[in-house]
């Protein structure tokens, strides 16, 4: 087809009203991008959160595969006016949506590397594809064909992307996930009616819309479409009694052999509490909920039960002091603090779901109304967020095993459990202990232990940064139970100031009494100190007449027999016992740090720069744990989503090769029509973007005190002020040349950015809920609106450098080819945005997007000079 006959379809532009142009933008790319956000949650639990990453990744290569489509099939599409376009294009988006939620519930995906499991994730990935393969193709075959109106376009575009991230959360908590998918079909439908040029199109738009919202007020409560096949398995069985979902996650309470279990995501699981912390010492016929160890048999003892487990050595050493549990779940540490005469129990909750809905509302009878009691205040928030602003003291930060494994809309690699470990987080834990307080943080420990030991080493850091020098008197490490490859609980005590030997004491004849526990590490006799301790302090129980005098045998000899395996224990006591310098030679040598670096698995303490501490396989070893069939512990859970980054980064360059540069390199036209240099100005600011987009929300996290938060709050600022700096954008860079000033400003602003939002959020995080939204918007809103105008201005430049006498052809094949490149440099970077924060940390990402940003720049003097607009 000649470009003669191309012209008259491209003039509907002129005839084409302006706000029509800019409402279906809009309109459509809310739909699509709360289709995004909708189907991270959706994909964290129908998969596992690792996977819920792809969603970037196939949301961008969708939207930059469509482009790609729109150039090389531009002839065809040529035909219809961009009415019709739009029209077409947002009812087939509607029905692919729809169509993309029937696979999403319904195909089985299990965790592991089988053949058959990439297969049915390929069909996943196709069908999630398709909605933003569809969107590519409007966008960017409106963009092409109205480039006199780009910076309005793509101001809409940010602006409805905006409200998406602002409506995602509500639409959460009301709806659900399932129906937020719905609802983004429903969107996508609107877009179509505003499209429609006929009466008798907008009518038939208009009843689509209605058949789809009496499918979501059918499915209202969750009954009609949900959940079918999570984690491989069929979820919809009689066990589940309840189910709903919000923001952050799915939440089930499931019947198990009697008891109730809190099920989050299908996956993580917390019991809830059915006794009287009165009676809880009573035998008792087995209540409905005794399936924690005794499994429903006769003679059942909660007492017994709830204190053979590692978690309570924390309470037989403070049995009265105050307690602030972070993650208390179904209650099973509140309920032993408090029925072993805690006066104060404090839980920091971060699901309303679990804390007010089950625990305060429907199964409150259930729970012997634990939460709320009058000894017991539940706060609904980020438990690191809430101890930083409190100014409370206590004598134990507890949490035992807080790790959801499931994904929040702000990505995979976003969790809020990240924030809980890190060295700066166990700071302000020991900042809001006692004199004699501690922190008791119990986690999963396997045959080659690397996550309760690297608590130990993050532990030992933060001791440290307050001043102590010696550690190996502030720990006590206990195992439930021998480790195996399936993991087992461990519970590491590390205290402000060394712990006594009545305590050690007490610890060991709390095991000798409960044959399931195990020590891994003790400061006294057992660890070769006993020493340092006068005889007269070392006083054995009452009930322990044999050993009334200077007991160092009889101790000494309990604390072997009740030792864990020499493979278990070795690790810890090397890594408490090596000291942080060399006694002698070359004082710059560390021995721990020797012995930390050479471990096989990595537990070098995480900051918050880079606060990944649940994946401790080394990348090497990550690699080849993929390429095992069998023996992989339960850890491997968590270590996976280093191998599905990986293969994500890997996937995306080759999807973006196959579907957005190959297509357009071997098209004869565009390589004669595109000249290559200049759109790699495109490739930078995709990257940039993104980097920085990525870094910010994981920063906000711990300011904002969730994730979804951060995401809600990060994103919709970004593109709601990046809109507006690309509406403006025309007024105020009278030449494209001109935006190398702004250029230089956002690297410069993101740059300050690496230095100063560590402290200022520090600093700010204590102030109410409205005042860090404020905070927010004024840290984030002048950096978005300067983002906002390279894009457009970069558009404007391709519009005017060529000939007119060949402008119309050139300039399309080169504005389709801009918006391939950039789409295919944010799919890329989306994923490398993680792969650096996870290697560098986040102030490298930041300091990568600032980079891209100055490259960026220096490309514009490749720019022909351009017409003054």
């Amino acid at each position: 087809m000649s470009q003669a006959t191309l012209l008259p379809r491209t003039t509907d532009m002129l005839e084409t009203d302006p706000r029509v142009l800019i409402a279906g933008v809009g309109v459509a790319s809310f739909a699509s991008l709360l289709l995004e956000l909708a189907l991270t949650r959706l994909f964290s639990v129908v998969l596992f959160y690792h996977f819920a990453f792809l969603v970037i990744s196939i949301a961008l290569l969708g939207l930059g595969a469509g482009g790609v489509f729109a150039y090389v099939r531009r002839p065809w599409l040529a035909r219809w006016t961009v009415r019709e376009l739009g029209n077409v294009l947002c009812g087939m988006n509607a029905v692919a949506i729809l169509l993309a939620l029937m696979v999403v519930l319904n195909v089985p995906v299990a965790l592991n590397l089988a053949w058959a499991n990439f297969g049915r994730l390929s069909v996943m990935y196709v069908a999630a594809a398709i909605p933003f393969f569809f969107t590519g193709v409007l966008l960017s075959s409106v963009f092409a064909r109205a480039s006199g109106r780009i910076t309005q376009l793509y101001g809409a575009d940010l602006a409805g992307g905006a409200i998406a991230c602002l409506a995602v959360v509500p639409l959460l908590n009301w709806v659900g996930g399932p129906n937020a998918v719905l609802f983004s079909a429903l969107a996508m439908v609107a877009a179509s009616a505003i499209w429609a040029d006929t009466r008798r199109l907008r009518v038939a738009r208009i009843r689509m819309c209605l058949v789809i919202s009496g499918v979501l007020v059918a499915n209202h409560s969750g009954r009609v479409i949900d959940i079918v096949y999570a984690k491989g398995l069929r979820r919809n069985q009689p066990w589940v009694l309840f189910a709903r979902w919000n923001a952050l996650s799915r939440v089930e309470v499931d019947q198990v052999n009697g008891a109730k279990y809190i099920v989050i995501d299908a996956d993580a699981s917390s019991a809830i509490m059915n006794t009287d912390p009165q009676k809880w010492d009573e035998t008792q016929s087995p209540p409905e909920g005794a399936d924690l160890v005794g499994g429903g048999r006769p003679g059942y003892n909660w007492e017994k039960d709830l204190m053979s487990a590692a978690p309570a050595i924390a309470n037989v050493l403070r049995p009265h002091g105050s307690y602030a549990i972070i993650g208390p779940g179904g209650g099973v540490d509140v309920l032993r603090a408090v029925a072993n005469g805690s006066p104060s129990v404090t839980g920091i909750e971060i699901n309303p779901l679990i804390a007010d809905t089950i625990m305060r509302g429907r199964y409150a009878d259930y729970s012997y109304h634990l939460y709320q009691r009058p000894q017991v205040q539940i706060h609904v928030g980020d438990g690191r967020s809430w101890v930083r602003s409190s100014r409370e003291k206590f004598d134990v930060v507890q949490m035992t095993l807080v790790d959801t494994w499931a994904a929040t809309a702000a990505g995979a690699f976003a969790l809020s459990e990240n924030n809980l470990y890190t060295v700066e987080a166990f700071r302000e834990y020991f900042d809001h202990l006692k004199p004699e307080g501690f922190i008791a943080i119990t986690r999963w420990e396997f045959r080659r232990p690397h996550e309760a030991l690297r608590v130990v080493s993050q532990a030992i850091e933060a001791l440290e940064r307050m001043g102590v020098t010696d550690v190996r008197k502030h720990f006590i490490v206990v195992a439930d139970g021998q480790l195996d490859e399936d993991g087992r609980p461990v519970t590491v005590l590390a205290k402000k100031t060394p712990f006594t030997w009545n305590e050690a004491r007490d610890v060991l004849w709390h095991i000798r009494e409960n044959p399931n526990l195990y020590l891994l590490y003790m400061p006294m006799g057992f660890a070769g100190l006993t020493g340092d301790v006068p005889c007269a302090e070392r006083q054995s129980p009452p009930a322990s007449p044999a050993l009334t005098t200077c007991p160092d045998e009889p101790w000494m000899s309990l604390g072997t027999q009740r030792r864990a395996a020499g493979e278990a224990v070795a690790p810890f006591e090397r890594l408490i016992l090596l000291h942080e310098r060399a006694a002698l030679g070359d004082v710059r040598f560390s021995p721990r740090r020797e012995f930390i670096r050479n471990y096989p698995f990595n537990i070098a303490p995480v900051s918050d720069n880079a606060p990944f501490f649940f994946f401790t396989f080394k990348t090497g070893d990550a690699l080849r744990n993929a390429l095992r069939s069998s023996d992989r512990g339960v850890d491997w859970k968590n270590n996976l989503g280093v191998v599905v980054l990986g293969i994500v980064l890997v996937i995306s360059l080759a999807a973006v090769l196959v579907f957005l540069i190959g297509p357009l390199a071997l098209h004869r036209e565009a390589r004669k029509s595109s000249p290559l240099l200049p759109l790699f100005y495109f490739v930078a600011l995709g990257l940039g973007y993104i980097l920085v987009e990525i870094a910010l929300i994981q920063r906000f996290v711990l300011f904002l005190g969730h994730p979804t938060y951060a995401l809600t709050v990060v994103v919709f600022l970004m593109l709601l002020a990046s809109g507006a700096g690309s509406a403006f954008s025309r007024h105020l860079l009278a030449r494209t040349t001109h935006v190398r000033p702004v250029l230089a400003l956002i690297a410069l602003l993101v740059a300050a950015y690496i230095f100063a939002l560590p402290r200022v959020l520090g600093s700010l995080v204590g102030l109410p809920f409205p005042a860090k939204l404020a905070i927010s918007g004024l840290l984030l809103t002048p950096l978005g609106f300067a983002m906002g105008m390279p894009f457009p201005t970069g558009l404007r430049q391709i519009a005017t450098e060529t000939a007119p006498a060949t402008s119309q052809q050139s300039n399309r094949s080169t504005i389709e080819w801009a918006w391939a490149m950039n789409a295919a440099s944010s799919v890329l970077g989306s994923v490398l945005a993680m792969v650096v924060a996870i290697q560098f940390g986040l102030s490298a990402a930041l300091a990568g997007g600032a980079t891209a940003y100055l490259a960026a720049m220096l490309l514009t003097f490749t720019w022909r000079p351009e017409l003054r607009l």
